[in-house]
């Protein structure tokens, strides 16, 4: 394990996770209408911080492999979105432009996810639950953007 390349990766993952602090959801968020199987609070941090983990870790495998330089930009563009989402969902309370942007994640994460599937089956392997829960957090992003239209 090269500590310095997982420890690199893992910063560029704290900072897309240090937005989703500063633009904490707050009373907006939760006097919105939302749908019942809305996760609680509390998991979407242990999710997270479990996921960066993941990321971070396949994204060290890859990069210690010859011929990784379009799976190592897929994962860029990847943390890129993931990153711009809380500021435009939480910050700028814009449901639709935080739907198109997840959307450019889910592509970003599944390219990411196959390409490093092809160097490192492990790799791709660990992408697979991000690729699940970003899944499930356009189906709640598009929910909650028809349950309140006001926020588009």
């Amino acid at each position: 394990m090269d500590w310095m390349l997982f420890l690199t990766f893992l910063a560029a993952c704290g900072a897309a996770g240090a937005t989703g602090s500063m633009f904490e959801p707050g009373t907006w968020y939760r006097d919105l209408n939302k749908p019942v199987w809305t996760p609680p609070g509390i998991v979407f941090p242990l999710v997270w911080v479990t996921l960066y983990l993941a990321i971070a870790y396949a994204a060290m495998r890859i990069a210690l492999i010859d011929g990784s330089g379009q799976a190592l930009a897929f994962w860029a563009a990847q943390i890129a979105f993931n990153t711009l989402w809380s500021p435009v969902f939480f910050g700028l309370k814009r449901m639709r432009a935080a739907m198109v942007i997840l959307c450019f994640l889910w592509v970003f994460v599944a390219a990411t996810m196959l390409s490093f599937w092809v160097l490192d089956p492990v790799a791709g392997m660990l992408f697979a639950p991000y690729l699940l829960w970003v899944t499930i957090a356009g189906a709640l992003n598009f929910s909650v953007w028809q349950r309140n239209p006001q926020f588009a």
